[in-house]
């Protein structure tokens, strides 16, 4: 009997996938069967059955789900999932979050749904996790004051790197409580602000000692925080949560403690070789330098010029030039005698010493040149070579005022008589120096 209201094949296929992936049941549920009918896909994905007693529930798990591994033909497992319809092959199936063998209990299956809701948020991507500092000036520690770990990881840094500081936020690593602990020690430590790094640390144990460390709140916590975090947690076979949101796992928590600090040994080992490196190159360019100079001297010493050659070429212009100023001193000489000899001749001193007289008056110091210069009875002085002698000028003998028988009458009226006499020689002379044009009586 047909329904008067009718529905397309699309709307019932959404109805169904409505109704399958919104119910509570469906939604999240374990499901134990037998793997059946497996195959795994080029990218990576599992199509598989689970079954049981004739009955068939058709899984698909996508990959890099937790627990894809143990995926085998027949092998009996715990899914957990949740179911929704395909509307293109009308089939309703389940899609797998995370398998485990039957036997593994709940806290595999439970850690294996979380493992699943962790990674689908981020937590575990490897691009968010950040690189550890070389040289760590301090370093956080997340463990329980008591127990041997703390005693390891001073141990392993006071021998590796005794520079870096250990500070520790106690915390309970095992329990109920011990969870929220560990990620309230890790938010210390971020309010805190003086640590470089932090080291999560637990000593070994079975799933439910390290339960703690699987605990979502401390997953959120390490992925939460502002500083590198380095987890320690149990043996190098046991795996947590912790590991996988950690910026660096390490197998044990003295492998944390090697992981956050340099060596020191291997850091001495470092700066010697860096020195001997250095060393090595120093000398090496030391050795290139010497090279390219002894090159360019040789160089030099092909393309310079010959210093012996300049030498004697210098020699011989500086004897050149030697000769030729002793010949231009000897020409200066004689050309400074010559002009000597002429001044000689003209000195006045000389002319004077061949007989000559130089006449000037008295009165005015000037020399005479003709004798209308000087006036009868002006006082006259001779230069001659010996020395000066004075002189008075007179005139000629038409000019005269005293004739020679005017000085015979004066000279005998001077002695009473009027005999005449015989000219004497110094009277001859006297008149013929009264018969000359201009006489000069001297005053000696």
């Amino acid at each position: 009997m047909l329904s008067p209201v009718v529905y397309s094949v699309g709307q019932v296929a959404s109805y169904l996938k409505e109704k399958l992936e919104s119910d509570g049941l469906l939604s999240r549920l374990t499901v134990q069967g037998e793997v059946a009918n497996l195959r795994t896909v080029a990218s990576g994905h599992s199509y598989f059955s689970l079954r049981e007693d004739g009955s068939t529930i058709r899984c698909v798990m996508f990959r890099g789900r937790s627990g894809q591994e143990y995926l085998e033909e027949g092998q009996e497992v715990l899914a957990g999932g949740n179911f929704t319809f395909y509307p293109p092959y009308g089939e309703a199936n389940m899609q797998v979050a995370a398998v485990i063998p039957v036997g593994e209990g709940a806290l595999a299956l439970e850690l294996a749904r979380l493992k699943q809701q962790l990674a689908a948020e981020g937590l575990f991507e490897a691009s968010r996790k950040r690189p550890l500092p070389v040289f760590p000036t301090v370093i956080g520690v997340v463990t329980s004051p008591n127990g041997a770990v703390w005693q390891d990881i001073q141990n392993v840094v006071r021998r590796r790197y005794p520079l870096a500081e250990l500070r520790l936020s106690p915390t309970a690593v095992q329990g109920d409580t011990a969870g929220g602990q560990i990620a309230e020690a890790i938010r210390q430590l971020n309010e805190e602000g003086r640590s470089d790094v932090i080291i999560v640390a637990r000593g070994g144990g079975s799933l439910e000692d390290l339960w703690c460390f699987n605990a979502e709140e401390v997953a959120r916590a390490i992925f939460g925080s502002g500083i590198p975090v380095v987890s320690g947690v149990g043996h190098e076979t046991d795996h947590t949560i912790a590991d996988d949101v950690a910026d660096q796992r390490a197998p044990t928590p003295s492998a944390a403690a090697e992981l956050t600090t340099p060596d020191r040994r291997q850091l001495l080992a470092n700066v010697f070789a860096a020195g001997q490196h250095l060393t090595t190159m120093m000398l090496g360019d030391l050795d290139r330098r010497r090279n390219e100079l002894e090159l360019q001297r040789h160089r030099l010493q092909r393309r310079g010029p010959d210093v012996a050659v300049r030498m004697r070429q210098i020699d011989g212009l500086t004897d050149r030039a030697t000769a030729a100023m002793t010949r231009h001193k000897d020409r200066l000489q004689r050309g400074l005698e010559a002009q000597q000899a002429k001044l000689s001749a003209l000195d006045p001193a000389a002319t004077l010493r061949r007989g000559y007289a130089v006449v000037s008056l008295a009165r005015e110091a000037s020399v005479l040149t003709s004798p209308e210069q000087a006036g009868n009875g002006d006082l006259l002085d001779i230069k001659l070579s010996g020395g000066v002698m004075q002189a008075v000028a007179g005139t000629d003998a038409t000019g005269a005022n005293v004739s020679p028988d005017n000085s015979t009458a004066d000279s005998g009226a001077d002695n009473g008589t009027n005999h005449s006499k015989p000219a004497t020689r110094g009277s001859r002379r006297r008149r013929a120096a009264q018969d000359t044009p201009t006489a000069m009586r001297p005053l000696l």
